[in-house]
């Protein structure tokens, strides 16, 4: 069946690689710590995102129930940009390297796309919208243009970026996983930089200029996070292409594969016939679980602005400071997820595996999405009002409800640092029953999570709509979805050797 499995696919990148003597030599653990340390650059980036744009699309005048529909571009993005970068830098023959081509060209797209997001107010203003009303139209086009231009930017970086720890590492299974485990070290700092800068309200008095009539004090405080994060990725590329080199790739079978220009997409439809019985199963599984997270993901800090602070984004400063605060909450989800992660052995040891351990965790990701029901509804009925100018407006929730509102944040890290981890290993181990490699089945199961993610920017709006607004209705299909993740992992997933799981858990990491 192996035999069989392998004539009908092309050669692989893996097998390419075989004609090359790119991995012949292993290189220091220093230069595997520079290219991982790109991923404090993007990480940066993508926790500005995270934490800041949904709102930001609001002030611009995106309705909220439109503003999932432009985060439809990640997961087109990474269906779509990725394996073909994947596949191009595998077989990419510069005298610069496979892989230092794309991660620089990468950072490049980076800059002019956060740049682009950050003066989108300006330039809509300076080409005719008026700074005082909401829509604006020309502003969020040249917003729309810049966000799409960075999702397919950081996923042109990130995949060679993994791509050139796995050249540097050689042949060496334990080095890979050391690459792995700095990358996803790196993406904790960075994520910790980003929601740190995301949640001071006074950043913008470091560049003063980035206030305009068109840009108010939180676009502001964007703009500046946003010049920060180019700083930091552009200096961190720079100084890693500079000092890591890269053997210049001669490929055999070139001739064999030109005619072939997305054999890459041929080589996905062959996997998916190959996949085993337990694959499927992970990818059910891996699909129902982030069908959970993206609702919050993508509106946690709109969450906080919105239902715990009843902030409204055109009126007032009460949905800002929600935000703020939603930013910090994330910046103690990603310290507790990088603790998380430094102890998932002990955890699946006392769990009796890891498919416990992940239904464990998919069941509590269900009952925090499930609180956040509680928390809103604490929030409103303890809600408290100031007349200002003959108007009632909201104050600030209770102690409490802050509390409560933060805890949440907190204990999802908890979750979220096993599904960095755990889903990845195991697609790793079943795909040997497949006849598939480890790099096409990583592939396969990205489509479990890119999937859900579109899934959930088409259906986000329609399920506010249906229940009255706000963000309640999509944590609610996540908290069932997780819950049924959890009773199939539980149920259904099988469970391979411990000893083999947790040594590819150690060096696992998924953006």
């Amino acid at each position: 069946m192996e035999g069989g499995g392998n004539a009908k696919l092309p050669p692989s990148p893996l097998q390419l690689e075989s004609h090359s003597s790119l991995n012949k030599l292993q290189r220091p653990i220093w230069q595997l710590i520079m290219v991982a340390a790109i991923a404090a650059g993007v990480q940066f980036g993508w926790a500005l995102q995270l934490s800041l744009l949904t709102p930001y699309v609001q002030l611009l005048g995106i309705p909220h129930a439109w503003s999932s529909w432009v985060w439809l571009c990640g997961p087109i993005s990474g269906m779509i940009v990725q394996p073909v970068v994947g596949y191009y830098s595998d077989r990419c023959t510069s005298r610069f390297g496979r892989r230092r081509p794309f991660i620089f060209g990468g950072a490049v797209f980076v800059a002019i796309a956060v740049f682009l997001i950050g003066y989108a107010a300006d330039i809509g203003v300076a080409s005719g919208d008026k700074a005082t009303h909401t829509p604006k139209l020309r502003a969020i086009t040249v917003f729309v243009i810049g966000f799409w231009v960075l999702d397919v930017a950081n996923n042109m970086l990130q995949g060679p970026c993994r791509a050139l720890l796995a050249d540097l590492s050689g042949s060496d299974s334990a080095r890979i996983r050391t690459g792995n485990s700095m990358y996803s070290f790196f993406m904790a700092v960075g994520n910790v930089l980003g929601y740190a800068a995301g949640s001071y309200q006074n950043l913008y008095k470091m560049l003063p200029f980035t206030k305009t009539e068109a840009c108010d004090v939180y676009c502001a405080n964007l703009k500046t996070c946003f010049f920060i994060s180019i700083a930091l990725l552009v200096a961190i590329t720079i100084l890693a292409l500079t000092t890591v080199n890269e053997d210049v790739y001669e490929n055999d079978n070139d001739n064999k594969t030109k005619t072939k220009s997305l054999v890459f997409f041929s080589e996905m439809v062959g996997a998916l016939k190959l996949l085993s019985r337990p694959m499927w199963i992970l990818l059910l599984v891996t699909c129902l679980n982030w069908i959970a997270w993206f609702p919050f993901l993508l509106f946690d800090t709109d969450w906080m602005g919105r239902e715990v602070y009843s902030g409204d984004p055109d009126k007032g400063t009460l949905f800002g400071v929600g935000v703020r605060v939603g930013a910090i909450g994330l910046l103690l989800n990603s310290v507790v997820s990088g603790l998380t992660s430094l102890g998932i052995e002990q955890l699946a040891r006392g769990c009796g595996g890891v498919k416990r351990l992940w239904g464990g965790v998919n069941m509590l990701l269900a009952v925090c999405l499930a609180m956040t029901v509680l928390v809103t509804k604490m929030a409103e009925n303890s809600r408290r009002f100031e007349t200002v100018n003959g108007v009632e407006m909201p104050l600030k929730p209770s102690i409490g409800v802050k509390g409560g509102a933060l805890t949440l944040f907190a204990v999802l890290g908890i979750p979220l640092s096993v599904t960095f981890s755990i889903p990845c290993a195991l697609a790793s181990i079943f795909s040997n029953d497949s006849g598939i490699g480890q790099g096409l089945s990583l592939g396969v199961l990205n489509l479990a999570i890119v999937i859900p993610q579109m899934f959930v920017s088409f259906l986000a709006g329609p399920w506010d709509r249906l229940f009255g607004g706000g963000n309640l209705p999509a944590f609610i299909v996540g908290a069932i979805s997780a819950f049924i993740s959890g009773i199939l992992a539980f149920t259904m997933l099988p469970s391979p050797p411990p000893d083999v799981v947790l040594a590819k858990v150690s060096g696992a990491g998924m953006h």
